[in-house]
């Protein structure tokens, strides 16, 4: 108004409400409710698009939307008038059944409060027991919560009602009839323990008394396993199955609503997000509205490993950019609230300026400003100034007038700040995220006080759990970076660049002066850190000492390159920033993606020769082990030799290569004297380990194994750990199953939260072993195992897996598909390597060889022949016959 001395000219603000985001919850839950009777609830594989998700900054109004949304599902009397009818029949709207789960640390809700509300929710609904779900939940609970009641846990949780007094009725219910179907007497109906043992029993041998949970492939599989949380987080599959066999008329339909997304946990740790993520994904049938602060990640490739299922193919609706209306992306379903719609922003300047009650900005105009603003409401009302400006100087506003970033955005946000506070703004905006140490450091000051007085503006936000609490709201970060700056004290390329080594050097010291183990801290800087160098064409200093120290620990997570990074672009690297996120990346990929893809990006690298000497030689290395898991012995023998003998920190780990190399040729004289000179820096234990259990000489190997483990935990290397026990378990399934079971339970604790899987694999062959001569599906465990390995490029683990196949055969005196399996192994010899795990599947199944071993037996052929018959027979004497 005061901007003009146009006559006639009114202003106005849109009224912006929810009805844009109710529109979407109705079609996207209309669309789900037209597949819900073709969806296989069985299907683990199928893409997943039966959740919605709503995110913001704080206070924008998320809560409120969620708990609108709960309250008009149900009928149309509480829902708001604007509105509108939903897209979906009244029938289809009798089987909705919403449940809305606050997740807010305040409200103290974990994964079991989770399970438990869905079931309370559904007990109230249906009024019926769902077997399969409740009597693995009640063996679980007896697990968890021995002598505690439910119905008292679910009072003191605050889940109190007529549903938590029916729900133990219910499960009760459940335990009665299958203990009745499988005529269990009263005293043993009545355990839990008695129960589920006869019931999987009966599964397994198809009894038709036990038809009506038949169906359900996966139940006896769960309740076998360990009831643990974890073993809780995959239970949701049995509530799927169960709603599917509800008839069409009695059909359910959850609509689970899942808000304060934020505060399940940050991003470095995962756990209850994996939980909750396995709910969705489980639960294919039910549909899921979430609210947070953040978009919902799950679609990034960078995830991987962290969670079960990441990646644009399982969730492909949240794959797109935030979705701002129903019909620019209609399968989007990752929708921003806060900022402003397309049609809210045409709204909000048609209204802003008019004359007469006719907009004064055209509609091609608004059209423009509307797609330049992104949504925020300051760029709109920047955009108005800079249309008064023009038509105050006499002009006709053009869309090429708005085809650009604003320069007045910077100054907008930097009006009402000091010159310090100012001058701290720009250094932070370098930071993904950062601490007040982190902010002074970076702007070249000696006390915080101006980044304290920073981190309470509006545009700061702050996650208080979050290693570094502080980051810039993301918008004004970049156009701070990239927009013509015109203000007084603007900076030049020579202050951003000194700014950035200045951060650089800031955050490899906090690295050098934290905890030596601390793994986040070391992360984010690595992260940061090669942000900066890459962008900036940095020298890589401590960079290069970090990325030894990320290398070491075995964990592998992921490190994103900065966006512009030439090896993103398929371009050559540049600089040796470039060449370590390549390097790094791929180390960490290399554990979902297969070896040659590992050994292609490895040998660019490597090509390149923009690393430092120590860095080149880790390229090396590790190129020559995805070489040898290829099978390329030859080749990986010359690297393995060529890092030996630079005399480099991973000369250590060459020379245990060659040790491996040794003994896949089958010397194993050569290898195990290797091993003797390795040294913990060479892993000295696992390759004598290694050699041991091919001798047959399993005792020898677990206790080589168990030091190698010993070893590992006092050193604080956690992959060591982890890779030593999960070997020790396999060799220990060969002469003890019990304890095997055991040894397997610490490896796949140890594995938790390591992304690991060539050492996930051997676990898995290890369960096999275990099982040999006692379980039916091992073809059908192996067959997903061949897949796997296959898709892994991890060649070196076949014949691993076909001499625990063969072990199966032998015990069970099946000679045809012991024969098949010599055969298999024969092919996977056929490079040179594994030779001699032919002569082994002879030995165990006690037939001659058809030619003279090629193998160098430590203790002699005969020897280890008689080791490896005498565990055949061992086990023969222990199979309970079936």
């Amino acid at each position: 108004m005061f901007a003009t001395n146009e006559p006639g000219l009114d202003t106005d603000e849109a009224f912006v409400n929810r009805q844009e985001q109710w529109s979407l919850v109705g079609a996207a839950l209309a669309e789900h409710l037209r597949v819900t009777a073709d969806v296989d609830v069985e299907d683990l594989e199928a893409p997943r698009n039966n959740l919605i998700v709503f995110h913001g900054v704080g206070g924008v109004g998320k809560s409120t939307l969620s708990r609108k949304v709960e309250a008009s599902l149900p009928g149309h009397k509480r829902r708001p008038a604007q509105w509108g009818e939903p897209p979906w029949t009244p029938d289809a709207g009798d089987q909705l059944l919403p449940i809305r789960i606050d997740l807010a640390r305040s409200a103290g809700t974990d994964f079991e409060h989770v399970l438990l509300t869905i079931r309370l929710a559904l007990a109230d609904k249906v009024n019926r027991p769902l077997p399969a779900f409740d009597i693995a939940l009640r063996r679980y609970w007896e697990h968890a919560h021995p002598g505690e009641p439910l119905e008292e846990y679910l009072q003191r949780r605050g889940l109190a009602g007529r549903a938590a007094r029916t729900l133990p009725q219910q499960m009760q219910a459940a335990l009665s009839e299958v203990a009745q179907a499988l005529l269990l007497p009263g005293a043993v109906g009545s355990a839990i323990g008695q129960v589920t043992t006869s019931l999987v029993r009966a599964l397994r041998e198809r009894r038709r008394t036990v038809r009506a949970l038949a169906g359900c492939r996966r139940l006896a599989d769960l309740l076998e396993a360990e009831p643990d949380p974890d073993t809780l987080s995959f239970f949701p599959h049995l509530l799927a199955w169960e709603l599917a066999r509800f008839p069409a008329d009695e059909r359910v339909t959850p609509v689970i609503l899942f808000d304060t997304w934020e505060e399940i946990g940050d991003r470095t740790h995962r756990d209850l997000e994996r939980l909750l993520q396995r709910v969705v994904w489980l639960m294919p049938t039910a549909f899921f509205v979430i609210t947070g602060r953040s978009r919902l990640q799950w679609a990034d490739h960078a995830l991987q490993g962290q969670l079960d299922h990441t990646g644009p193919a399982a969730w492909p609706g949240l794959a797109t950019h935030d979705t701002r209306t129903s019909t620019n992306e209609p399968h989007g379903r990752q929708i921003l609230i806060g900022d402003l719609s397309p049609e809210d922003c045409n709204d909000h300047l048609a209204r802003r300026l008019s004359r007469d009650g006719q907009p004064l900005i055209d509609s091609t105009l608004r059209g423009v400003i509307t797609a330049r603003s992104h949504g925020l409401p300051l760029y709109l009302d920047l955009a108005v100034m800079r249309f008064l400006e023009i038509r105050r100087n006499g002009g006709h506003p053009q869309p090429e007038d708005f085809s650009h970033d604003f320069a007045a955005l910077v100054a907008r946000t930097l009006s009402d700040l000091t010159p310090d506070e100012r001058h701290v703004l720009r250094a932070v905006t370098l930071l993904d995220a950062f601490d007040l140490s982190l902010a002074t450091r970076t702007a070249g000051m000696t006390h915080q006080a101006p980044a304290q007085r920073l981190i309470e503006r509006p545009f700061v936000r702050e996650d208080p759990l979050a290693l570094r609490p502080y980051h810039v709201h993301s918008l004004i970060r970049s156009t701070l970076r990239t927009a013509d700056d015109r203000t007084d004290d603007r900076w030049s390329s020579q202050d951003w660049k000194a700014a950035a080594e200045r951060a650089l050097e800031a955050l490899g010291d906090q690295w050098a002066a934290g905890p030596a183990h601390d793994r986040p801290l070391l992360v984010d800087c690595l992260r940061q850190g090669l942000r900066l160098a890459a962008d900036f064409v940095l020298d890589l200093g401590w960079l290069a000492e970090a990325a030894w120290r990320y290398v070491g620990d075995s964990v592998w997570e992921p490190l994103a390159p900065p966006p512009g990074l030439p090896s993103a672009r398929g371009q050559s690297l540049g600089t040796p920033a470039d060449a370590l996120i390549e390097l790094l990346n791929t180390l960490a990929r290399r554990q979902h993606e297969h070896r040659e893809r590992t050994a292609d990006r490895l040998a660019a690298v490597a090509t390149g020769g923009l690393l430092p000497t120590d860095l080149h030689e880790m390229t090396i290395y590790y190129l020559a082990k995805a070489q040898r898991d290829l099978g390329r012995s030859a080749a990986s023998r010359q690297g393995m030799e060529r890092v030996a003998n630079g005399g480099s920190r991973l000369a250590p780990a060459a020379r245990r290569g060659l040790a491996h190399l040794a003994r896949l040729s089958g010397d194993f004289p050569t290898a195990l004297a290797t091993a003797s000179a390795l040294g913990w820096n060479g892993r000295h234990r696992r390759v004598e380990g290694d050699v041991r259990w091919i001798q047959g000489d399993m005792n020898a190997a677990a206790a080589a194994y168990e030091a190698a483990r010993t070893e590992a935990e006092q050193h604080g290397v956690a992959g060591e750990r982890a890779t030593a026990q999960a070997q020790r378990a396999f060799v220990l399934a060969f002469t003890d199953p019990v304890l095997a079971d055991d040894e397997l339970v610490l490896a796949r604790q140890l594995l938790a939260g390591l992304d690991l899987r060539a050492t996930t694999l051997t676990t898995r062959i290890a369960a096999l072993v275990r099982d040999a001569g006692t379980a039916a599906d091992i073809e059908d465990h192996a067959l997903r195992l061949r897949t796997e390995i296959g898709i892994a490029g991890l060649a070196s683990a076949h014949p691993t897996l076909e001499l625990a196949v063969c072990f199966h055969y032998a015990v069970l005196a099946d000679l045809p598909r012991v024969t098949a399996s010599i055969r298999r192994l024969d092919d996977l010899a056929r490079n040179g390597s594994h030779t001699y795990y032919a002569d082994i599947a002879y030995y165990m199944a006690d037939l001659p060889l058809p030619a003279p071993s090629s193998a160098q037996w430590i203790d002699g052929e005969i020897q280890t022949r008689n080791r490896w018959r005498a565990l055949v027979t061992d086990r023969q004497a222990h199979v309970i016959p079936r």
